[in-house]
């Protein structure tokens, strides 16, 4: 039997499950892979330093409080004013403080006072109870003027001297409340999705472009059928990644249960007392794997593809550029599309593969309907088996035709060398 007559002696699924276990392995114990999972570590944790300084600094920048330059009773008036009004206007009423210059200046300009940079006050208020004139910048007037009359009418008794005591009911919730915090469910795990996606598909790339330029793939695929080679990658691949998200959620969530308090506090947002997505927590957290899984073999699947039409890795690098900025695109579609229930984008967002997973974990956190996750799953399957297949066709034509060459070359060779053999043998018969 011929070289050309050998046939594969494993399954499509074999083929797959046997690439897939090879990738994985070599992967998940290189020493780039632990680097890998380093890697956004020390983004996040800058990133979060960052933050926090720059919250402490731009809060300590911005300044609530109200230069008082009026007369010393009229100063106390609108001080105590203000603190009668504070109760009821939490978050309104500003802070006053008498300015030392204009105590001991009576020709105290508070125009030239604040063009001259001196002082931190938002505005500056002088004049009198009667006629309060407001010194500042345009923003800050619009912002302090109207609680600045509030507070000079109750220093004058123009206001009720005691505000009635109201009754209050609170409920747990509302619909419109309910909607807005699904609507902030849906966006924030439609952008893990699209981080996680992007963070973690380009291995199949750097995977697939690796094997290409030490001839690996070649051998691959003259023994087994191209599509299960490219189907076990992505495989590969895919449980790679799960392993990369294991780690980094183990990470946060002790870094959570460390620090727990002292987030709540910075960030004023208790997350244990926010609703659930429409399907629940348990259910959505099951959608959002499967729904990251198939847009992972998805955007893989494309990358395969550019690697089969590639010839270098510069190629390579090249070509998946406007891929990345496609996924970009499409990310931005489907968040556009989660205040569109219904509406024809909304659907095109659906149907079209690369942002159905992202369209529908947002639905996920909106609806209850759970009939279309089924029909979706098994559409965006579809996708993924057709991209593949459509790779793999792509990679035999453009890459394995050198590699057929060779191997009519090598088959020649075999005959030329028998032919020899045989005129060697005969003149000593």
């Amino acid at each position: 039997m011929s070289e050309l007559d050998v046939k594969p002696r494993l399954s499509r699924l074999e083929a797959a499950w046997v690439i897939a276990r090879r990738d994985f392995i070599a992967v998940l114990f290189s020493r780039a892979f632990l680097f890998f999972l380093i890697g956004p570590l020390f983004p996040v944790l800058v990133g979060g330093l960052a933050g926090s300084i720059g919250g402490e600094v731009s809060r300590a920048a911005v300044s609530t409080e109200i230069g008082l330059a009026m007369s010393a009773s009229d100063n106390a008036a609108m001080k105590a004013a203000s603190e009668k009004l504070r109760p009821q206007l939490r978050g309104v009423v500003p802070e006053f403080a008498e300015i030392a210059e204009a105590r001991a200046n009576p020709d105290f300009n508070a125009r030239t006072f604040l063009e001259e940079k001196k002082g931190n006050y938002a505005v500056i208020l002088s004049g009198s109870l009667a006629a309060p004139k407001v010194v500042g910048t345009r923003g800050q007037i619009d912002r302090w003027q109207g609680p600045v009359e509030l507070i000079a009418a109750t220093a004058m008794g123009a206001s009720p001297t005691a505000f009635p005591e109201s009754s209050s009911s609170v409920v747990a919730s509302s619909a419109a409340s309910e909607r807005s915090n699904r609507v902030r469910t849906a966006q924030a795990a439609q952008m893990v999705l699209f981080l996680l996606t992007m963070l973690l598909a380009g291995m199949v790339l750097s995977n697939l472009a690796e094997e290409k330029g030490n001839k690996i793939i070649e051998i691959l695929a003259a023994a087994l059928p191209m599509d299960a080679v490219f189907m076990g990658k992505l495989f590969a691949m895919l449980g790679v990644s799960f392993v990369g998200i294991a780690v980094w959620g183990t990470v946060g969530w002790g870094f959570w249960a460390i620090a727990e308090d002292a987030i709540v506090t910075v960030t004023q947002t208790d997350y244990r007392n926010l609703p659930g997505p429409a399907v629940g927590w348990p259910m959505f957290i099951a959608l959002g794997v499967i729904y990251f899984s198939m847009a992972y073999l998805l955007l893989g699947s494309l990358f395969l593809t550019i690697g089969a039409m590639a010839n270098t890795v510069r190629e390579v690098q090249t070509m998946s550029m406007p891929v990345t900025m496609m996924q970009l695109m499409v990310f931005f579609l489907a968040a556009y599309t989660i205040t569109m229930p219904g509406s024809n984008l909304e659907t095109f967002a659906i149907v079209f593969p690369l942002s159905s997973p992202f369209a529908m974990l947002a639905r996920a956190a909106l609806e209850e309907t759970m009939w279309i996750h089924a029909v979706a799953l098994v559409w965006q399957t579809i996708s993924v088996a057709l991209l593949v297949k459509g790779g793999s066709i792509l990679f035999r034509k453009r890459v394995m035709k050198s590699g057929s060459a060779g191997r009519v070359k090598r088959k020649r060779a075999w005959f030329a060398g028998r032919k020899a053999a045989d005129a060697l043998v005969e003149p000593a018969e």
